[in-house]
């Protein structure tokens, strides 16, 4: 299919993407795992959830190959690549305009909807995040990469994790801080928040080397800009586009709350929102970082993953950033 694993399209902490072709002449995107701590955890996860749904915003698994300890997922090609590459582009300003990166917010908000009550199980995904948001040819969103993800029955609202899952920037705070409340859709709900103001915004949400120490925390900033009656100014955007904007980064704020219980209800809840007049939207209390109450983290033996650190140690470590070190620049 990969004609010897000749086209690379990425690599992770999960292992590596190649471009392939079906028979068929389909073009397809086939990952192959890395040695997994959790013997063949992620891989089943991966098979067990995505296996069984599909909708337009969620990727879809073709096939997968297991050989001995070999392992490999087959899904449909985006030509597009994932969301970073366009939000955060290196290259100069962001690719896309703001109706475009609207759309992309409102179709990623209705795959995750999905995921929570669309199937005969609930799927929490745990690991939303711009890195593992696709885009096909239409720049079409699809949620992917579903490694973390865990199944829940339709009658219950919670789960009980063992340890925090997810990537530091987007896990939610309930994870880390027992005492805040339990884990439950409203962990997605969070993760969402985070990556819409990214999308909004055009720019990480944790910047610690930014022109100034209140724009370190990019939500706390957009919150005091609204707080005091101004707008985020947006260059050569026109007036339906500083609305959009606006609309798009008070959502983020609600869903970005420190309780889970001050979030939206839920992803539908979300997608009405974002479908709604801007007008409508109330604004929520100020978004924090962190509660005052230290962090209880279970899983001692694997704390790079699951300590709310100053750096990050997946497929974004090249954004590490140490808030403690620049909070005073």
């Amino acid at each position: 299919m990969t004609k010897g694993f000749k086209e690379k399209l990425g690599e992770g902490g999960y292992g590596s993407v190649y471009k392939g072709k079906l028979r068929s002449r389909r073009l397809v995107a086939i990952k192959i795992l890395g040695k997994s701590k959790a013997n063949g955890q992620e891989f089943i996860n991966e098979v067990a959830t995505i296996g069984r749904i599909h909708h337009v915003n969620v990727v879809q698994l073709i096939g997968y190959c297991v050989e001995g300890s070999k392992r490999a997922l087959v899904y449909e090609f985006m030509s597009n690549g994932s969301l970073d590459k366009h939000i955060f582009s290196k290259e100069g300003p962001s690719t896309l305009n703001y109706k475009k990166a609207f759309e992309i917010s409102l179709g990623v908000a209705r795959g995750i909807d999905y995921l929570h009550r669309g199937c005969e199980m609930q799927i929490f995904h745990f690991d939303i995040k711009p890195h593992n948001i696709l885009l096909n040819e239409t720049f079409v969103p699809k949620v992917s990469d579903f490694g973390l993800a865990r199944l829940c029955p339709l009658d219950e609202s919670s789960l009980t994790l063992t340890a925090a899952r997810g990537t530091i920037g987007y896990i939610a705070p309930e994870l880390f801080y027992k005492n805040i409340g339990g884990v439950s859709n409203k962990a997605d709900i969070y993760s969402f928040g985070m990556l819409l103001m990214e999308i909004a915004g055009k720019r990480k949400n944790l910047n610690a080397i930014a022109a100034h120490s209140s724009q370190i925390y990019f939500p706390s900033w957009v919150y005091d800009q609204f707080n005091e009656g101004k707008d985020i100014e947006i260059e050569d955007a026109t007036e339906e586009e500083m609305k959009i904007t606006k609309k798009m980064l008070i959502v983020a704020l609600w869903c970005i709350q420190m309780k889970p219980s001050e979030r939206p209800t839920s992803m539908s809840k979300v997608v009405q929102m974002l479908e709604g007049e801007t007008e409508a939207l109330q604004m929520p209390p100020k978004p924090f970082l962190y509660p005052q109450d230290k962090p209880v983290v279970d899983d001692e033996d694997n704390p790079e993953t699951t300590r709310p650190s100053s750096t990050q140690s997946n497929d974004d470590s090249e954004d590490s950033i140490s808030l403690i070190q620049n909070a005073d620049n």
